[in-house]
C-alpha cells in the first residue's frame, strides 16, 4: 500500500449557525468513473456516483462503543492511498489471478475510532477499525443506503434472524420496502439503470449485517445482538431466547467487516466481480493440501438406489456402490450425509456403517470420503471428533444447521475452520449465512449453502428456471454456493410433483448440466442417484470431465432472472460454455473470439427437439470451430446448453 498526502484538502462547509463545520473528502476509482464523497460533521455521510450519475444519495454511517472518547466526529488525521496489485488465490474460483486496484481514504477520529474507504472500478467499500487495547463492547453500527425510490429490488426477504438464509428473491419497487421487510444479504437493486449489490466481507468476531427497509427507497443495516440466553430445542437447533444490548464484545484492536456495494452497468459484470474475495483477510499457513473436486451426494435421494442385489440404505454396501460409481467417472469424493452416525454422538455409528472400512475401500479406488455433522454435536465433540476423522482418513466435513450469524455463531464458524485446517480437513457449511470471503481467509472452506437450492426440489416447486437464472447474479456474487445440481429426473412445470426419494427438477436436462459451468463451487455436488447416472451416459460424458475451479471467467450474455451465458477456462486450457434460460425459449449468438487463434473441437449438449414436452430430451453434437466463428445457442423453455471446447 502506498500512502501519500491527502490529494484533496478537507473542504469546510459551515452551517448557517456558524458553529459546526463539515469536512468533505472524495475518493475516485482508478478508472475515474466511480466517485465516493464523504462528509464529516455532526454525522458522517457518504454518497456514490458513477459516470457523474448519483446512485446513492447522502447516507449516514456511524459506529459506537462503550469505550468511545466522546461522540464528536472530529478527524485527527486523514491520508489517502492507492494500490495496484495482483492476487493469486490459493484455490481458484473464477480466475487464476485477480487484479486488485483501488484508491483509499483512511480517517482517524479523536474518539479513538478509524474509518477506511475504498473505491474500485466496480464497487465501493468501507469498514471501521479500533485501536483500544482494553476490552469494549460495540453498542451500535449504522450503515444507511439512500436509493432512488423509483428503483427496484431483488430482495431476499426473511421472517427473522433465525434462518438458513435460503430465500426467494422478491421483486419490489424500492419505495415499497418498509420497516416490516427484513432481508439477509446479498441483496440486489437497480438504480437509474445500474445494478447495485449490497453485501459484506471479512466477517470475523462480529455479527452479520442484514437490511431493513425504511420507506422511500431508503434501507438501513441491522444486526443480531449478542446472545444472552440460549435454549437447545432439538439435536441440531439452538434458539436465542434473550439478547444483550450490544452487537459484539471485543477484546482489543480490531478491523471490522467491510460494507460492500458492487456496481454493474451490465448485469453480466456481477458474474465476475470478486470484491468479496479481494476485501477478505488473506490466509496464513499452508493450504496446498486442499483439493477441490466433485462429490457424489446421498441425502437428496435418501440412498434410494436400485438395480443392485443388496438392501439399499445407510450401510456400507450402499456407500461402496457410490464409491464404485465415483471411481468409474473420476468423481473425487463421496459424502456420507445425515444418518451415518447418531446425531447426538458422532462416535456412535449407525449399524451397518464402518467409516474406516469405507475410507480404505475408497482410497484404493482414488476416491475420498466426506462426513456430515450437525453443528451442535460437533461443537460439543470438536477436537475429539476431528482427531478421529483424521485418523480414519476422512478428507472433509459438512457442518449443518447453524441458522444464525450473531457474534457467538460467527466465532463458531471460525473455530471450526481453524480446527479443520489444523487437521487438513476441508469444510462445507450448510444451514449457513452467506460467504464473506472464507475462500481467501480459510481456503479449506470450499463452499457453503445459504442459497435456496436444489434440495428444495424434493418438496416444493420453488426451484424454477426463473430462480436459477437469478441466483448467479446475487448469491453467487458473494462466493461459492453449494446449490447441489445434477438432477436427472427433469420435467416441465406442468409435470412436477413432490417425490422426495427420486426428486424431479424443473427445467431441462441441459439446464441442470449448465449449472456445472454457471454455478461456482470448488466442492460441486452430483445430487442424483448413481443408478440414474449409470443410465445416462450422454450426461455423464460431460459430468465426468467438467472441473470445479476455473482460471478464466468471461460473462457472455446475461440478464437477471431471464438468461445467463458464461465461458470458463479450465486449468488444462479447455473452455466450457454454460447457458440457461428462464421459462422463455431463447436464442443467443455467442462470439467465440475469446478462444484465441487455432482450430478447436467442440462437443455440445443442447435441448432436444422435444425438450419442451419431455425435459429429459438432450442431444449431443460434435464438430469444429475457431475464434472467428459465431455460436448459436437455442434453448427451449426452462432450457440450457453446455459445450466443451478443446484445441486440436
Amino acid at each position: 500500500m502506498k500512502y501519500k498526502g491527502l490529494s484533496i484538502t478537507g473542504i469546510f462547509l459551515f452551517c448557517l449557525s456558524g458553529i459546526h463545520a463539515q469536512q468533505r473528502y472524495t475518493v475516485v476509482s482508478p478508472d475515474k468513473t466511480v466517485t465516493l464523497t464523504i462528509q464529516v460533521g455532526s454525522d458522517i455521510t457518504y454518497s456514490l456516483s458513477q459516470d457523474n450519475k448519483e446512485l446513492i444519495s447522502p447516507s449516514v454511517v456511524s459506529f459506537k462503543t462503550d469505550a468511545d472518547k466522546g461522540n464528536v466526529w472530529k478527524v485527527s488525521k486523514a491520508k489517502t492511498g492507492s494500490h495496484d496489485g495482483v492476487l493469486t488465490p490459493v484455490i481458484m474460483q473464477k480466475t487464476k489471478t485477480i487484479a486488485d486496484r483501488y484508491n483509499e481514504l483512511h480517517l482517524d477520529f479523536s474518539n479513538g475510532l478509524a474509518l477506511e474507504w475504498r473505491a474500485y472500478d466496480n464497487g465501493i467499500a468501507w469498514h471501521w477499525l479500533t485501536t483500544s487495547k482494553k476490552p469494549y463492547k460495540v453498542l451500535e453500527e449504522q450503515a444507511a443506503f439512500s436509493l432512488d425510490k423509483e428503483g427496484k429490488a431483488w430482495y431476499p426477504q426473511e421472517d427473522g434472524m433465525f434462518s438458513h438464509n435460503e430465500r426467494k428473491y422478491i421483486q419490489y419497487k424500492l419505495d415499497s420496502i418498509t420497516e416490516k421487510q427484513l432481508a439477509s444479504l446479498p441483496a440486489l437493486f437497480e438504480v437509474k439503470g445500474t445494478k447495485l449489490l449490497l453485501t459484506e466481507s471479512g466477517l470475523f468476531n462480529y455479527a452479520g449485517m442484514w437490511l431493513r427497509g425504511q420507506g422511500g427507497g431508503k434501507l438501513k443495516a441491522v444486526f443480531p445482538y449478542y446472545p444472552k440466553e440460549k435454549k437447545v430445542t432439538s439435536d441440531r437447533d439452538e434458539q436465542v431466547t434473550a439478547r444483550e444490548n450490544f452487537i459484539a464484545a471485543i477484546q482489543g484492536p480490531q478491523s471490522f467487516p467491510w460494507r460492500l456495494v458492487m456496481i454493474a452497468r451490465q448485469d453480466g459484470e456481477l458474474l465476475n466481480n470478486q470484491l468479496v474475495y479481494q476485501l477478505a483477510p488473506p490466509a496464513t499457513g499452508d493450504y496446498s493440501w486442499v483439493k477441490p473436486g466433485k462429490v457424489q451426494w446421498d441425502w437428496w435421494h435418501y440412498n434410494n438406489i436400485y438395480d443392485v442385489d443388496f438392501r439399499a440404505g445407510i450401510n456400507n454396501e450402499t456407500y461402496k456402490y457410490y464409491i464404485d460409481f465415483a471411481a468409474k467417472y473420476g468423481i473425487e469424493y463421496v459424502l456420507l450425509d445425515e444418518g451415518w452416525c447418531d446425531t447426538r454422538d458422532l462416535m456412535k455409528l449407525t449399524p451397518g456403517i464402518n467409516v474406516k472400512e469405507l475410507v480404505d475401500y475408497a482410497k484404493a479406488k482414488n476416491v475420498n470420503i466426506l462426513l456430515w455433522s450437525s453443528w451442535l454435536v460437533l461443537d460439543k465433540q470438536l477436537d475429539m471428533a476431528l482427531d478421529k476423522f483424521k485418523e480414519w482418513g476422512v478428507k472433509g466435513i459438512k457442518v449443518d444447521f447453524m441458522q444464525r450469524d450473531d457474534q457467538d455463531m460467527v466465532n463458531y464458524y471460525e473455530k471450526v475452520s481453524k480446527a479443520a485446517a489444523a487437521r487438513q480437513l476441508m469444510v462445507d457449511f450448510h444451514g449457513a449465512y452467506k460467504p464473506t470471503g472464507w475462500l481467501r481467509t480459510y481456503p479449506n472452506v470450499l463452499t457453503s449453502e445459504g442459497v435456496l437450492g436444489n434440495e428444495i426440489s424434493k418438496f416444493e416447486d420453488w426451484i424454477t428456471p426463473s430462480h436459477t437464472t437469478t441466483i448467479p447474479f446475487i448469491r453467487m456474487a458473494a462466493g461459492p454456493m453449494d446449490f447441489t445440481p445434477g438432477g436427472m429426473q427433469n420435467v416441465q412445470r406442468d409435470s412436477w410433483s413432490a417425490i422426495p426419494a427420486e426428486p424431479l427438477t424443473l427445467g431441462t436436462r441441459c439446464n441442470q448440466l449448465a449449472m456445472y459451468v454457471v454455478y461456482e463451487s470448488p466442492l460441486q455436488m452430483l445430487c442424483d442417484l448413481p443408478t440414474h447416472y449409470y443410465h445416462e451416459p450422454v450426461a455423464m460424458d460431460f459430468l465426468q470431465t467438467v472441473p470445479t475451479v476455473w482460471q478464466q471467467t468471461i460473462p457472455l450474455q446475461a440478464k437477471v432472472g431471464e438468461y445467463v451465458a458464461i465461458a470458463r477456462q479450465a486449468a488444462n486450457g479447455d473452455w466450457y460454455i454454460g447457458a440457461m434460460t428462464n421459462w422463455t425459449p431463447r436464442e443467443l449468438t455467442i462470439d467465440l473470439s475469446f478462444l484465441g487463434e487455432g482450430n478447436f473441437n467442440i462437443d455440445s449438449w443442447k435441448d432436444g427437439i422435444n425438450a419442451d414436452r419431455n425435459a429429459k430430451d438432450c442431444k449431443r453434437e460434435s464438430g469444429t470451430t475457431d475464434s472467428h466463428s459465431k455460436l448459436t445457442i437455442k434453448m427451449t423453455k426452462g432450457g440450457g446448453y453446455v459445450a466443451r471446447i478443446r484445441k486440436q
